[in-house]
């Protein structure tokens, strides 16, 4: 049977269908061009109108009749100024034009090349958080990402800024490796060469990344609000710890969060112990410490490298030597173990009687060793004992004789450190790029941060005993009589220098090389041992728990010494 042709009014009814809406679309466009400006005043006044609503129920009962009254005495004053009710009736439509216009539209969601990132993301974690055996796994190729990924964020840049992870329970989070494995894969993935830190929640089976900004470096040397045994050794985020310190930074003055470092008889981290690169900033820490100590104690500093860094404090006040050749240093360590124990048997004596300790004992004593490995293979080559030998007493038992002890290595030298430095030096501090195993060798624990291949002088972590890992910029605290450095730093150390002894320095008196200087300190000595019986030694030195050997006394000085120098000082060696 041959098919009948459709009538022409359904065949081409389509194509009819199709203009006509074109033609409605196009006179609706062009009806919203030219109906713009009434549309935008008609949203104005819409939502003027349910302002003013929300305005008059939010009003309370006993204040709508006064508020009325208002309203009525300005639609009166408007009607009766000249030309008021044309100015209020375009004033009345511009603010309904302001109010109605179109906004920019807001972003509720990532687009389509933040959908590819978190995606390709997801797709990454899938053989670390699911295994075979899990019948509904939260992470599954091809699965729906956004059920694992909570909250996240982007910059301008397209790069992840933060992201919130929710694993299955069977991942072994508390295993350091597995995590290490999670947090270099997000690492990776979300782009290189900044600071991620890594929250992990345990027991909520939760990962949080984000992004950490980069410390400040424009905090220079200055006074800090600080109390006798308070060290400031850097900066740090603002929720890493609980206490500020008011600075004066490039840009005014600001509370900075601070890493203090308490010493004294009740700290539990009395030594310190500061590991970096070449030019990572150590010596800076130690200039920084020295700078800081100095209003409240005394400063002894060696120096392994000998490249002068620590000139600038040479005859200050305060300041007992700056060695920095191998026989000197020896000289002045072995002053301070002698000087160690001495403070222990006047404390003990003074104890025992009854009293309180003299104040001789009482005030801190600095030690600043810089590179000691440098000066070890010096001693070493010329058949001497080795210079970390002579901090065993004031590190074993500094913490109840005022002394601290603060050595600072480099990485290439830091196997050369001997056990009892890295034993008793609790306060760890690992300056400039490091990889985490090196970090974690050093600080006992690994960062909860990634460590970035390039860092300013002065950036690195801070761990003192067993607290957290913390992110540390040291301030800046160059060598004054380097050229290189700003001269904004430059008066800002030297504003922090003391003044310079008068009179003739400590160790030109103790001098081996002056007969009559010599004389006098033999007589010092033979007085000293007349006074005290051998029976009271004894005693002294059972209770110390330790025998030292003949401690001689200090030679006395020629003029009075305007610093506060300790009663015994550092003799140096010939040559």
């Amino acid at each position: 049977m041959a098919r009948r042709p459709l009538p022409r009014i359904l065949s081409s009814g389509s194509a009819q269908i199709a203009r006509s809406r074109e033609i409605a679309r196009t006179a609706a466009d062009s009806a919203t061009d030219v109906l713009q400006p009434l549309i935008t005043v008609s949203r104005g006044l819409r939502k003027l109108a349910a302002t003013a609503r929300a305005k008059w129920a939010a009003t309370p009962k006993e204040r709508r009749g006064p508020t009325l009254l208002l309203v009525a005495a300005c639609v009166l004053v408007v009607a009766l100024v000249p030309y008021g009710p044309l100015l209020a009736l375009v004033t009345l439509m511009g603010a309904a034009a302001w109010k109605g216009r179109e906004r920019p539209v807001v972003k509720t969601g990532p687009d389509d090349a933040e959908i590819a990132r978190l995606k390709g993301l997801y797709e990454a974690l899938v053989p670390y958080f699911s295994v075979p055996d899990d019948p509904s796994p939260l992470f599954a190729h091809g699965g729906d990402w956004s059920g694992s990924f909570g909250e996240y964020a982007f910059d301008d840049d397209g790069r992840l800024t933060r992201l919130r992870i929710a694993y299955p329970p069977y991942f072994t989070d508390g295993e350091p490796a597995a995590r290490a494995r999670i947090e270099q894969l997000l690492h990776a993935k979300s782009g290189r060469g900044r600071e991620y830190h890594f929250d992990w929640d345990e027991e909520g089976n939760r990962l949080v990344m984000s992004v950490l900004p980069a410390l400040p470096t424009t905090i220079a040397a200055q006074r800090f609000v600080t109390v006798p045994g308070e060290t400031v050794l850097g900066f740090t985020d603002e929720d890493a710890v609980q206490r500020t310190v008011p600075v004066v930074a490039a840009d005014g003055t600001e509370d900075a969060p601070a890493v203090v470092w308490r010493t004294g008889p009740r700290s539990s981290e009395p030594h310190l112990l500061a590991v970096g690169q070449p030019g990572s900033g150590t010596t800076s820490l130690l200039r920084s410490i020295a700078l800081q100590a100095l209003p409240h104690g005394d400063v002894l500093i060696v120096e392994g490298g000998g490249t002068g860094e620590y000139a600038c404090l040479t005859g200050r006040d305060g300041v007992l030597a700056v060695e920095c050749g191998l026989s000197g240093a020896l000289a002045s360590l072995e002053w301070a173990a002698h000087e160690t124990e001495r403070r222990l048997i006047a404390a003990n004596r003074a104890r025992q009687a009854g009293h309180p300790a003299p104040e001789d004992t009482r005030r801190p004593l600095w030690i600043l060793l810089d590179r000691p490995g440098v000066l070890g293979h010096l001693a070493a080559a010329d058949g001497r004992p080795d210079p970390q030998e002579l901090l065993q007493v004031p590190l074993r038992h500094g913490r109840a004789a005022q002394v601290t002890v603060v050595v600072a290595e480099q990485f290439d030298s830091a196997d050369m450190l001997s056990e009892t430095v890295r034993t008793h030096t609790r306060a760890r501090i690992v300056l400039g790029p490091a990889t985490p195993e090196q970090i974690e060798s050093v600080l006992g624990s690994a960062p909860h941060t990634t460590p970035t291949p390039q860092v300013p002088a002065g950036r690195g972590y801070a761990r003192l005993g067993t607290g957290p890992v913390l992110r540390l910029q040291v301030p800046a605290t160059p060598d004054p009589y380097d050229d290189a450095t700003s001269e904004t730093h430059r008066q800002a150390v030297l504003a922090l220098l003391p003044e310079r002894r008068a009179a003739v320095d400590a160790l030109a008196v103790g001098t081996l090389a002056a007969d009559n200087l010599a004389v006098d300190a033999l007589a010092v000595d033979t007085l000293a041992v007349d006074t005290v019986s051998v029976e009271t030694v004894k005693v002294e030195t059972m209770a110390v728990g330790t025998v030292p050997a003949a401690a001689p006394d200090p030679a006395p000085r020629l003029a009075p010494d305007p610093g506060p120098a300790p009663r015994h000082a550092p003799v140096a060696a010939e040559g």
